[in-house]
């Protein structure tokens, strides 16, 4: 039986400098506590303007198709929504078309919230982009995209992520 490899410093740094996860995880912290402070005085946090953003389309979504959007499972979604529907942003209904799924609608007073919110979204957007290396927002875009393996197998990155 071969020895194991002694846990180095060397190690440590290796994992800090190099670990694809740790740097979107950090990257994804900072840009969290951005946009928590931009949508702040819309009353909202940057997980609840995402989910406000991914009702507003032209038909009420069900809620496995608003979760694949946001990558989220059912159960975190629906606890995330409750505040939401507390505050009359949005609503949710059962499936006139499938009884055993619910649909999801943003409210009148969600879509004002969001109206408001989308200029200093837009705002911050965009310089935010301007900080990135070359200019390249889409090329980092397109980055994380391929590494979001909602609905795909992570092995082969096969499958199709679903669109808000």
């Amino acid at each position: 039986m071969s020895k194991p490899e002694l846990l180095t410093f060397a190690t440590t740094l290796e994992v800090r400098d190099a670990c694809l996860c740790l740097h979107v995880q950090r990257a994804a912290r900072a840009l969290a506590r951005h946009f928590d402070e931009v949508l702040r005085p819309y009353g909202l946090s940057n997980g609840q303007f995402s989910l406000l953003m991914a009702l507003n389309r032209p038909e009420p979504p069900r809620i496995k198709d608003v979760a694949a959007t946001l990558a989220m499972d059912r159960t975190t979604l629906t606890a995330a929504l409750k505040p939401l529907e507390r505050r009359g942003l949005a609503s949710s209904a059962v499936d006139p078309a499938d009884r055993r799924n619910r649909v999801l609608r943003l409210t009148e007073s969600g879509r004002a919230t969001l109206a408001a919110a989308v200029p200093a979204w837009r705002a911050s957007h965009a310089e935010i982009e301007r900080r990135v290396p070359r200019g390249d927002a889409d090329g980092l875009r397109g980055a994380l995209a391929a590494l979001s393996w909602a609905d795909s197998d992570p092995a082969t990155g096969s499958g199709s992520a679903s669109a808000a």
